[in-house]
This record gives C-alpha cells, sequence and structure tokens, in this order.
C-alpha cells in the first residue's frame, strides 16, 4: 500500500514473493535476511510464528489457503479486499479467526479515511438526526477501468472475482458502516456495455503498438498511457518491476494484456452497476459504480434534520441544516485530497496502518475497526448484489445468509 512503509511501529521481517525483483527489492528496502526471504507463502508459514501481523496480499482467489494457515499459526492479518473469492471461503476465514481469537482487519481503507471518518462523526453526533436515504456514486474513472478492469488483473470474474466485490466491497462495507444496521434487502442492475469486440472501431489493431489507426484518437491507447511516467503504481503492475525500464514498458505493451486494445480483451466484468438497499429501520441506500468518469467517489445522506454532501477529494462537507435553513462547510482537519490509487485511496492507506500500529500497542477503540463477523456480512451485501444482477431478484439478506451457512457446511 501508498505509504505503508512511512508508518511508526512496524518492522517488516520477512517476505514471501514468487518474482524475483519484486521480492529482492522488498529485501533491500528492509534489509530482511536472506532466509525469511521466500518465494512461496507456503515456505515462510512453514517456519514458527516469527512476527506478530501478516499481510495477505494475493491475488483474490488465493487469500483463503493463507489466510487460514496464518490464522492456524496464530497470527492476527492484514487481508487484502476482497476476503476471499466465495461467500462460504469468507465465512471459512471469519469463524477461523474468532475460534482462534486473532483479529482480522480487511483492508477497507475508506473506514479510515478523513472523508468517511468525518462523515461518520457527523453522523454519530446527530448532525442530520436519523439517517433516511443515502445517494452514493462510486466514479472508477475510464483509464482506471480500463487499467485494471479490462486489461488487468480483475477483468475476469472467473479468474479473480466480480466488479461489484472487487472494487465496491469498499463501498458495502462503507454504506453499513454509515448507516449502523444490517442491509435486509439487495437488488442490483448492471452490464458490461462498452469495452466488447462489436465497439473495436473498424481496422482496430489486437495491440496499439501495432500500428492501429486510431492511435491518435483513441482515449485508451496503451503506449502513450504507460510512458507518459504519469503512473507509476499502473507501470509497475504491467512489469512486474519495482523500477521498470523504458524497455521494460516497451516489452509489457507487446507481450502483456496491458497492450491489448481494450475492445479485443477477455474481459466479462461489468463497466455499470447500480444496487439498492434497505436497511433495518427502513433507511435506503442507492449506489452506482461506473466507468465512464473522471474517478473518486461522491455522496449525499439524507436524514430527518439535515443533509451531508460531498466527495471523497474534497477537504470539506456541506451540511445543510433544517432548522436554520443554512448550509455550511464543514472543514474536515488533515484531509488528504488525492483519492486515487497513487495517492494512498485518500489517506486511508496511511489511516488504516496508523491504526494497526496503535491497536498492536494495546488502543482498540478506533470507531473505523470492525469484528471479522461484520466484514463478513458486508461482504454479503456485495455476494448478494451479484447474485441479484444475475438473477434479476430481490434478495433477501436473512436467507440469503442461511444459504450460505447451509452451503459451507455440505
Amino acid at each position: 500500500m501508498v505509504g505503508a512503509d512511512l508508518i511508526d511501529g512496524f518492522e517488516v521481517i520477512a517476505v514471501a514473493e514468487p518474482i524475483d525483483a519484486r521480492r529482492e527489492f522488498i529485501q533491500k528496502k528492509f534489509n530482511i535476511p536472506d532466509e525469511m526471504c521466500r518465494k512461496s507463502w507456503e515456505e515462510l508459514l512453514s517456519i514458527p510464528k516469527f512476527a506478530d501481523l501478516a499481510v495477505i496480499a494475493t491475488m483474490d482467489r488465493d487469500h483463503i489457503a493463507p489466510a487460514l494457515a496464518a490464522i492456524d499459526k496464530g497470527y492476527d492479518l492484514l487481508l487484502e479486499k476482497p476476503m476471499a473469492a466465495t461467500p462460504e471461503e469468507c465465512l471459512r476465514i471469519a469463524r477461523a479467526a474468532e475460534k482462534k481469537g486473532v483479529f482480522v482487519q480487511v483492508c477497507h481503507v475508506l473506514r479510515f479515511t478523513p472523508f468517511f471518518r468525518g462523515l461518520k462523526s457527523l453522523i454519530n453526533k446527530g448532525y442530520i438526526g436519523d439517517i433516511v436515504h443515502i445517494q452514493h456514486a462510486e466514479c472508477v474513472g475510464n483509464l482506471h477501468q480500463a487499467h485494471s478492469f479490462v486489461r488487468g488483473n480483475w477483468s475476469n470474474s472467473e479468474k479473480s472475482t466480480p466488479m461489484i466485490l472487487q472494487k465496491s466491497c469498499h463501498d458495502m462495507d462503507i454504506l453499513q458502516w454509515l448507516v449502523g444496521r444490517d442491509c435486509t434487502r439487495v437488488h442490483s442492475f448492471g452490464s458490461l456495455s462498452y469495452f466488447k469486440k462489436e465497439n473495436a472501431p473498424k481496422g482496430a489493431t489486437e495491440r496499439c503498438v501495432d500500428g492501429c489507426p486510431h492511435a491518435d484518437t483513441c482515449f485508451y491507447n496503451a503506449e502513450p498511457y504507460y510512458k507518459s511516467g504519469k503512473h507509476k503504481v499502473f507501470v509497475e503492475a504491467i512489469t512486474k518491476k519495482p523500477d521498470p525500464t523504458p524497455e521494460d514498458i516497451d516489452k509489457a505493451l507487446r507481450t502483456t494484456d496491458y497492450g491489448r486494445c481494450v475492445f479485443l480483451c477477455d474481459n466479462n466484468v461489468v463497466d455499470h452497476q447500480t444496487v439498492n438497499l434497505e436497511f433495518e429501520g427502513g433507511a435506503t441506500v442507492s449506489f452506482s459504480m461506473c466507468a465512464f468518469n473522471r474517478g473518486s467517489r461522491n455522496i449525499r445522506i439524507m436524514g430527518t434534520k439535515g443533509e451531508l454532501y460531498g466527495g471523497a477529494k474534497d477537504s470539506f462537507v456541506t451540511w445543510y441544516d433544517f432548522a436554520s435553513k443554512e448550509e455550511k462547510k464543514i472543514s474536515l482537519t488533515d484531509m488528504i485530497a488525492d483519492e486515487s490509487i497513487d495517492g494512498g485511496h485518500g489517506g486511508g492507506d496511511v489511516g488504516i496502518m496508523t491504526a494497526l500500529a496503535d491497536r498492536m500497542e494495546g488502543n482498540t477503540d478506533n470507531v473505523s475497526f470492525c469484528t471479522i463477523q461484520r466484514t463478513y456480512q458486508n461482504h454479503l451485501i456485495a455476494f448478494a448484489a451479484e447474485e441479484s444482477r444475475i438473477s434479476g431478484r430481490v434478495i433477501d439478506m436473512k436467507e440469503f445468509e442461511s444459504s450460505i451457512e447451509r452451503s459451507s457446511k455440505r
């Protein structure tokens, strides 16, 4: 995570990484001895417990095995989202952690951003009374969609996980946290509408570097995007190297999916989706995820005494008070404005690591923490949304959770 190495209170003492360049970079950066640098998590977790906290940052479908192994060793975990690829696997992790008595924090970094922490504080202080409705938009960004969910690791749900789980489990979690009640019903619509073969311009080549006649006008031409020097995290991803050279980038564009035409990839995840949520007490949420925008998140929270609204890139929240009929901008101190992946997710990366460091010192009172059972239940909202999108049904959450529990016993 961006900025994680800046947090006092942690010492990185081991690494498991199959890619040599990445493993060697981490070893050098943190001065890790050779015997604590392994190519696989299996090797590292075969050693008796040697640390307080393990970080599981494998791909989505590879979370379950190392997570269960680390829990069995007695490690507290920082687990990359989503918890796992299926609801049954998520339940297994939750039950294992509770049985072993270890703490598992899934990387729901929105909970730890100044923006969303500020919203939660204002709600708890009664600024808008009881929540009646929330409108929340996750604007993925057209270029982020092209990189991660068309060309990239999360382009195909059969190889990774559905978009609503991989990208928007953040939002399902944060929305339940803000409302503060259990979700009761879920309904969703969405599809892959644009990034598919029938929308490829005439004469488009398989790769952007193959002399495509539309290279100068295409929004998604991979060559200038990855060679511009503006997207370090993405360039490291396509080359699988921490400090790639121009030659490394050129090779990636010619040999990996990151150089393919966005209309001629193997992607199948949605590029837009809406989810309607109902919570105990009757509060409702309208959530939308869409690729076709600049990026970031926007939210409007409507209550019985007023409303709060703003964007995650803002350094303030706007409050409209019914009693005074006045609109006020409330500054959120220490707000980090850049919510992009390059900028540390609006301060969430630094926030979650700071909170974890404090927790290791005995401070468990951070309002952003939640139990692994709550995290599991919030993941179920995303799984239910995908079930609804595919089936067209309204999903009753109690029935859905019961079905997962029955399935896990088979």
